[in-house]
């Protein structure tokens, strides 16, 4: 009997330090993520106006001969892919960050007027002052992003502020700043087609070097906002439990919008205005993963992109030979969300 016991205890030992399915699921969705940014990225170079195979797409990025098709891969959709992959990275982050910074489900940086403040940044930059170049207006971007931030934080109520309260105080931000923008481009007619195609926000037509120029900002909002993810989950159990954790919460807070700033500026200012990417991707990971930034803002990074790629690629080839905006197919998605969203009875904040 005893030797039975001894026998069965070790084996009650090791079967106890196996991982519970339910503790493996959140780095099982993280390789499936992998998996599906690599087929993304492949459908994104290959799916166009023309169709490249798979193993023709290889060889012109492993083994270029100068073919029209080793132009079309490495020239046109290898940066747009790239592009389009760090821009759904960003904004995704950007959303589960400002999500989670304000326990609101519906917080994106569309509808809390951080895009909105980008664009009109931008468009002034283009309409009034002339500046016509991705470096010239990369940092107008960026300050009107802040400032819209800044705005509609202060407009719900500073640190008493509500979920109800920002997404209002967002509405009516964005309101107003689009408002400005759709008069800045009536009035100046001369600029109105570079705004109206900037304003729409797209993938196409961008180069790589713009890619080279914002990467240090959404590196650097990234790299903040994975720094933040621990604090920001012990603020999201509330200010009175982060201060008995030890956690700086204005600090925490002026941090978030400062990574906020970085990475949806960054992207708006490359792409324009590109809205719900922020918003369905938390929601998606949070379903999966559960609310914990630690792993909520991995899985973020991860599927933002794919969905910012295969919405791109759905653009190229819905209306042949004519493309819809990357920024057109996320409205239509997301608008599917949102009706999802009313539908149901109750969302919880967060």
């Amino acid at each position: 009997m005893s030797t039975t016991a001894a026998i069965a205890r070790p084996g009650k030992e090791h079967s106890a330090q196996k991982p519970s399915p339910r503790a493996t699921r959140p780095a099982a969705g993280l390789l499936l993520g992998v998996l599906l940014l690599v087929g993304a990225a492949a459908l994104s170079l290959a799916v166009g106006a023309r169709q490249i195979p798979l193993d023709q797409v290889w060889s012109a990025l492993s083994h270029p001969v100068g073919t029209e098709n080793d132009a079309i891969v490495r020239d046109l959709r290898l940066p747009r892919t790239l592009i389009g992959a760090a821009v759904g990275a960003a904004l995704g982050l950007g959303g589960a960050v400002m999500q989670t910074l304000t326990r609101n489900p519906l917080a994106d940086p569309g509808l809390l007027g951080v895009n909105a403040g980008a664009s009109a940044a931008v468009v002034t930059a283009i309409g009034v002052l002339g500046i016509t170049s991705f470096a010239g207006y990369l940092w107008f971007a960026l300050a009107g992003a802040a400032l819209a931030a800044t705005a509609v934080n202060a407009l719900g109520g500073g640190r008493w502020a509500t979920p109800v309260r920002l997404a209002l105080a967002g509405t009516a931000v964005n309101a107003a700043l689009f408002g400005y923008v759709n008069g800045l481009s009536l009035w100046h007619l001369s600029t109105l087609d570079e705004m109206r195609f900037w304003s729409v926000g797209t993938l196409a037509k961008r180069e790589a070097s713009l890619l080279l120029t914002v990467a240090p900002l959404l590196v650097a909002g990234a790299l903040l906002a994975f720094a933040l993810a621990r604090p920001l989950g012990a603020l999201a159990l509330g200010e009175d439990h982060a201060r008995a954790l030890g956690t700086r919460v204005r600090r925490v807070r002026v941090l978030s919008v400062v990574a906020i700033t970085l990475l949806c500026g960054g992207a708006t200012a490359v792409c324009g205005p590109i809205g719900f990417i922020g918003l369905m991707i938390p929601h998606a990971a949070r379903a999966f993963c559960g609310p914990d930034p630690r792993w909520m803002f991995p899985f973020c990074a991860l599927y933002a992109p794919v969905l910012m790629l295969v919405s791109d690629v759905i653009g190229r080839v819905v209306m042949p030979p004519s493309e819809i905006e990357v920024g057109t197919v996320t409205a239509f998605l997301g608008g599917l969300l949102f009706i999802h969203l009313v539908r149901q009875r109750k969302v919880a904040q967060l």
